[in-house]
């Protein structure tokens, strides 16, 4: 049923490493024309580009920050006239940055988070939505986290704050952009892993994994499906507003 998916046009904020990276691989396998996003390592989302090519899919690179409305809208525009026009945005691009206890908490962290957190999804999606209107039945795919669920774990509390805000934003856009035939849904990923927890210690990556019913950390492969189902208006076209959880049990709502 993902046959749907075939030249639909979907631009992958952050998709040069990590679930983004697999999220544009996924896409491409089945047939979608991907705008491929980076910023700072633009090496690395040309490969990826490379090797969605490489599989006889088509793909092109687009760079820029999202979290500046000026360099977002560009790249709206950018993948817009390579890919002739966008019926998927998923806004994936997010860091934690540094973690940052309550006790020690910095304005200028707190900019930088939801900069890149939040309001780069208002950016690219402001940018975005004449595409996805044009569609007709396009699609917005939010990344939200576990952490936006919980309250997230020590120093990540900026994080946490920032990731419930996604998932409240998509609440409120699957309202607003319904009338247009646009669905808008979050995955809230767990402990996925990928880059993202490069820094954390083999202490707490173990605690991790006693919490996840599991048993183990999860891959960014396995995020790539549910995605792909929230893309598809064949397997998914009567759900929105919703936060789909990929924690392998680590949180039950």
């Amino acid at each position: 049923m993902l046959e749907d998916l075939k030249d639909r046009k979907v631009l992958i904020t952050g998709s040069s490493i990590g679930i983004g990276a697999a999220l544009a691989l996924g896409f491409g396998r089945y047939g979608a024309k991907v705008a491929v996003h980076g910023n700072r390592n633009l090496i690395a989302a040309q490969k990826v580009v490379e090797a969605i090519e490489k599989d006889k899919g088509y793909a092109a690179l687009v760079s820029g920050d999202v979290s500046a409305p000026e360099s977002a809208a560009r790249i709206v525009e950018d993948a817009a006239s390579a890919l002739g026009g966008i019926d998927i945005l998923i806004n994936n691009a997010g860091s934690l940055i540094r973690r940052l206890s309550n006790e020690d908490f910095d304005n200028e962290l707190y900019d930088q988070v939801y900069d890149l957190n939040v309001r780069s999804i208002f950016n690219a999606t402001k940018a975005a939505l004449p595409y996805l209107k044009k569609s007709g039945n396009g699609a917005i795919i939010n990344t939200g986290s576990i952490a936006g669920r919980n309250g997230g774990a020590g120093g990540s509390v900026i994080y946490a704050s920032a990731k419930a805000a996604v998932h409240s934003i998509t609440r409120n856009q699957a309202r607003e952009f319904a009338p247009f035939g646009i669905r808008v849904n979050t995955v809230a990923p767990g402990f996925i892993d990928t880059a993202f927890h490069a820094e954390t210690s083999e202490e707490k990556r173990q605690d991790a994994i006693k919490a996840i019913a599991l048993g183990r950390l999860g891959t960014s492969e396995e995020c790539v499906g549910t995605y792909l189902f929230l893309a598809s208006n064949a397997m998914s076209g009567y759900i929105t507003g919703q936060t789909i959880d990929i924690n392998g049990g680590q949180m039950t709502p």
